[in-house]
């Protein structure tokens, strides 16, 4: 399958159920139904080929509808976290040029069009905000295009066409619209779906949120691509899942590794059936060989995986196959998806010794054509050859199974998201009584690792570390937040001024 539209029309023959969301379930024929409707009323609304379409909403059906109908009529998705604050989402619409923005107003009491008023970034291409709430407001509008029209537009979209840019803000603070083509996101997502076993007769528990690659294209995109039916869910809350596996008959449930130690450890879990469940993907932290053991044994998981990937690489690179044993799936991310190649190497690109520590690179169809607008953020990233640098420090066995082991830009990795702690130095750094501020990641039992910042203030004022994050937690969203705040009168840098987070790090470990 070369592109998404191409996708939505192949599933128009299928059977079975699609989409299951409360009490509403869609059949295929339906769901390609519901896809094509909202594809005309973009048209109708005057997108135009190529034009960026914002999604800042939490997992729904009306998300699915929107980004696979505004793919149909030629656009390009902008998936915005729905746990940014205003001006954070105001920057990925700026950058990216959306032309239309669909919000949830009243999502964990936020009020998303309040909070882009408030910011003091100019949308100059913004023309539209509509509420998925409101939806037939949208769709009617479907009305006034007929069905050759959109076959027309349709027909337009090639498998090099831009499908969604995902923003990343990598370690420079400013955000980066990571481009993906139509052709490497089937591509990749179909491979995906082959090794990790996903069938058409599945049922998809979604937790992971569509404004992530792993809700999005390892989420309601491979059940597109494969037959299996979807299942989303808004917020994760352990008991809700739970019975939702129960209710609905789950038998896939991907997710971070906190949500199946989660499930394991929760007192109610013996009081529901959920012996349907039989596959998990996880990965984006360490993952305890105990834990998979006890997923096979305690549960009825007979398919247990990690895999490896970045925004930049379609958002995977490598994964653990389902022959594999649990020590190499908790201790490695798996080798190379086919028609990829991947290397450890070191600072002058020079390939490394098989366990010697690394940078990771790859290089192949899943690499994006680069970031938007940016080319010299290009540039570092993707060298002359082709290989996509991605700054994680890891090591390759004989078998071209690799570990990570360290990450080279200092990112870190919060309950499956990823944190960058320039991003939020920069934000604290608003903050009237900081002067200056380094984060770190440290491990968390239950989130893999978490922020800390050490923080020196500004000369006289006093910080206090639990105002200064509950101001954090006004200002950026939650997983970014620090967890500790350390005031200090210095910190710790070399002879040319940068800050040495290892001795930061290890002040920590030392208490």
């Amino acid at each position: 399958m070369q592109t998404i539209p191409a996708a939505v029309r192949a599933a128009a023959g299928r059977t079975g159920e699609a989409l299951v969301v409360g009490g509403r379930r869609w059949t295929w024929s339906e769901f390609v139904a519901e896809v094509h409707h909202a594809a005309r009323a973009f048209l109708a609304s005057g997108l135009e080929f190529g034009e960026r379409v914002a999604i800042w909403a939490p997992n729904s059906a009306e998300w699915i509808f929107a980004a696979l109908g505004a793919q149909c009529a030629g656009g390009t998705i902008v998936p915005i976290n729905t746990r940014f604050k205003g001006h954070e989402a105001a920057h990925v619409i700026e950058r990216s040029g959306a032309s239309m923005l669909f919000t949830a107003d009243g999502f964990l009491d936020n009020d998303y069009g309040a909070m882009l008023r408030d910011t003091t970034v100019r949308l100059p291409d913004l023309r539209e905000t509509l509420d998925v709430s409101r939806w037939s407001s949208f769709s009617v509008r479907a009305d006034d295009v007929d069905v050759a029209q959109l076959e027309r537009r349709e027909s337009l979209v090639g498998g090099d066409h831009l499908s969604d840019l995902i923003f990343t803000s990598g370690t420079t603070g400013r955000p980066k619209g990571v481009m993906s083509r139509h052709d490497q996101t089937c591509r990749v997502f179909t491979t995906w779906s082959e090794v990790v076993g996903l069938r058409h007769d599945d049922r998809y528990l979604v937790v992971n949120p569509f404004f992530h690659t792993f809700g999005y294209k390892a989420g309601f995109l491979s059940c597109l691509l494969t037959g299996a039916t979807i299942v989303p869910e808004p917020v994760f809350d352990l008991p809700t899942v739970l019975h939702r596996v129960a209710d609905e008959r789950i038998t896939v449930l991907p997710g971070p590794p906190t949500l199946y130690l989660g499930i394991l450890d929760h007192p109610g879990r013996h009081d529901l059936d959920l012996g349907s469940l039989r596959l998990a993907v996880t990965g984006a932290a360490a993952v305890p060989e105990e834990m998979i053991a006890r997923m096979r044994s305690e549960l009825t998981f007979d398919v247990v995986l990690t895999a490896y990937g970045l925004t930049e690489s379609t958002g995977v690179v490598t994964m653990c196959r389902t022959d594999d044993e649990p020590r190499t799936i908790a201790t490695t991310s798996g080798r190379a998806i086919p028609g990829v190649e991947v290397r450890v190497v070191d600072d002058h690109g020079a390939e490394v010794d098989r366990g010697r520590p690394g940078e990771i690179v790859c290089r192949g169809y899943n690499v994006m054509p680069g970031y938007w607008d940016d080319p010299a953020a290009t540039a570092e990233a993707i060298d002359a050859d082709g290989w996509l640098h991605t700054g994680d420090i890891g090591t390759m066995d004989d078998r071209g199974y690799v570990a990570i082991t360290d990450r080279k830009k200092d990112m870190f990795i919060v309950g499956g998201f990823n944190a960058y702690p320039a991003e939020i130095e920069n934000a604290m750094l608003a903050h009237p009584a900081v002067a200056q501020v380094a984060v770190v990641g440290v491990r968390d039992e239950r989130l893999g690792e978490v922020g800390a910042a050490f923080v020196v203030p500004r000369h006289g004022h006093d910080v206090d570390p639990d105002q200064l994050i509950r101001w954090c937690r006004d200002n950026m969203a939650n997983y970014k937040v620090p967890r500790r705040v350390l005031v200090v009168e210095s910190l710790p840098t070399n002879a040319s001024g940068k800050v040495l987070k290892f001795e930061l790090r290890d002040r920590l470990g030392a208490g």
